[in-house]
């Protein structure tokens, strides 16, 4: 069975959407440095407002990844039993997409309810600057007013891809991140006739975003697979509260999403501990740790196009009852995954410096940013099998394993960290704001390795085939 057109159809569109995510996130980081290089706030404050700022919506929004992961794995089996001829499966896709865009708006809206104590208790948690506070205050209470689409986009990603649908998203993606680039910059500089808000533009861009892209999303449903909500009987009940069958019953729903969000749970963890960690050696260490996971981050986004293509083929196979399907799927996945990680040897080890000088104008980030590039080299070797399990793992909706995985991880994230910080004042006597960051790199790695290693050694356990 030659799955690899299958793959690259499912796994090109997501790349493409991909690629504009961290090119948001570079563009507001961007804005904020050449903001700090004509204005009277310093680029690296400026630049660590938008780090805070965003790290407050990844502790509220990586809480409920299990919206776009659990419904993908669910929606692809169900799909599969819907190609074998199971005919009722059709009210498992429909009936996961409605449960999942219920809790997506129903907790979006409670976040903008709660909108003032998430900022005071997040402040009691964050160390740093009281400059980068307002500013990530500010940034904070105009993007929240985005979290009911922005959690529906999760649910709708997760549906798409699980109906082995890659366009939709990568279009929904696309429509989202190019409005967010476009209006950022223009409310932030006043161009093509948009008002100057500066530093609160970048904001109000991500907002008017988001809820274009949801309703895009909402009318690509209607429009592609409405039919499919027409056939299914009781389809339209309020939240689709009926019981499904198979994986799509309300106890297999919420188990699958129950162990996804503990895993959410353990990868904030990590990803603000890592933000956290590097902004109490000030403005500059925090403006660098944040320029290197978005440079870090840029490989994921390319291998979690594979991942993707990975987590629909492999349930779709699963719903099918087809072991040979999912073994090939994944073979063959890893084998594009690996090509990924031989791009990405070049585009570090060649574009390191001009990586950094897309972030930002101010010459003194750049020089403190250049001592870490080696790091970037890592991220290919042990990334692309942690990020090609996750795809495969959540398509299996092997949750178990997943919520395992980071939970070690987790453990050894803060144990280097802090084993790492021990030693180094019992050698050293002070620990300097390099050798700290160096430390948190070691420390991050870490995090990825232990997971890489603990599902591929749960894998033929785990998922069917392997």
């Amino acid at each position: 069975m030659n799955l690899h057109r299958n793959i690259l159809k499912l796994a090109v569109p997501s790349i493409f959407a991909n690629i504009t995510v961290p090119l948001v996130g570079m563009v507001d980081i961007a804005v904020a440095g050449h903001l700090g290089a004509s204005g009277a706030i310093p680029a690296a404050t400026l630049i660590g407002g938008i780090s805070i700022g965003t790290m407050l919506f990844d502790l509220l929004y990586w809480n409920f990844g299990f919206l776009r992961g659990g419904t993908g794995g669910l929606t692809a089996q169900a799909f599969g039993r819907w190609r074998s001829g199971i005919s009722e499966a059709v009210r498992d896709i429909t009936l996961t997409l409605k449960r999942a865009l219920g809790i997506a708006l129903g907790s979006g809206l409670l976040l903008v309810a709660l909108q003032w104590v998430v900022v005071q208790v997040a402040f009691l948690l964050v160390d740093c600057s009281s400059e980068v506070q307002e500013l990530a205050t500010q940034y904070f209470y105009i993007r929240i007013w985005a979290a009911p689409a922005t959690l529906s986009l999760f649910a709708f990603k997760g549906w798409f891809i699980g109906m082995q649908d890659t366009v939709r998203p990568m279009t929904s993606d696309l429509i989202v991140n190019f409005t967010n680039i476009l209006l950022s910059v223009g409310l932030a500089f006043g161009y093509a006739g948009l008002p100057a808000l500066g530093f609160a533009g970048v904001a109000y861009g991500t907002l008017i975003a988001q809820w274009t892209g949801f309703a895009y999303a909402a009318l690509a449903v209607w429009s592609r697979y409405g039919r499919l909500f027409r056939e299914a009987r009781d389809s339209f009940a309020p939240l689709g509260m009926t019981e499904g069958t198979g994986n799509g019953s309300w106890r297999a729903f919420f188990v699958l999403n129950r162990d996804l969000f503990i895993r959410s749970m353990c990868m904030i963890a990590v990803y603000i501990g890592f933000t956290m960690i590097s902004a109490r050696y000030g403005d500059m260490m925090l403006a660098v740790g944040a320029i290197l996971m978005k440079l870090l981050m840029i490989f994921s986004y390319f291998t979690d196009g594979f991942a993707y293509a990975g987590e629909a083929l492999t349930g779709r196979f699963i719903g099918e009852g087809s072991p040979e399907g999912v073994r090939t799927t994944v073979r063959q996945t890893f084998i594009w995954s690996i090509g990924v990680t031989f791009l990405f040897f070049l585009v570090y080890g060649v574009g390191g410096v001009p990586l950094l000088k897309l972030m930002t104008s101010d010459p003194d980030v750049v020089e403190s940013a250049r001592e870490f590039i080696p790091w970037l080299l890592l991220m290919p070797v042990i990334g692309c099998p942690a990020f090609t399990w996750d795809g495969i793992f959540t398509g299996a909706t092997a949750s178990k394993d997943l919520r395992n995985s980071t939970a070690w991880c987790v453990l050894g994230f803060f144990g280097v960290w802090f084993i790492g910080i021990g030693l180094a004042k019992a050698l050293l006597g002070t620990v300097s704001e390099t050798l700290a960051i160096h430390i948190l790199m070691a420390a991050y790695f870490t995090h990825l390795a232990v997971r890489a290693l603990y599902l591929t050694l749960r894998a033929r356990k785990a998922i069917p085939g392997v």
